[in-house]
């Protein structure tokens, strides 16, 4: 069975989950400009690795504290 988290959720169209699958960790990023982009990892560094790559604080509504936010969750999982 496989572990669903959501990292973010703006509103139905903007939204972040990871599942864990085993070892894997399926990143689902969905966006009402985009759709859905799927990202597979073989480990928690090299997911929170694309993480801070991916994301600058001008893509939250709430700026840096959404940032710090959605790295904590992340951190988390």
């Amino acid at each position: 069975m496989f572990t669903k988290h959501t990292v973010y959720k703006h509103d139905n169209y903007n939204m972040l989950t990871v599942e864990v699958q085993g070892k894997t960790l399926v990143v689902r990023e969905i966006s009402d400009q985009w759709g859905e982009i799927c990202h597979k990892f073989v480990s928690r560094p090299e997911m929170m690795d694309w993480a801070e790559k991916r994301f600058l604080p001008e893509d939250f509504p709430d700026g840096e504290e959404g940032l710090r936010a959605t790295m904590e969750k992340m951190k988390d999982i």
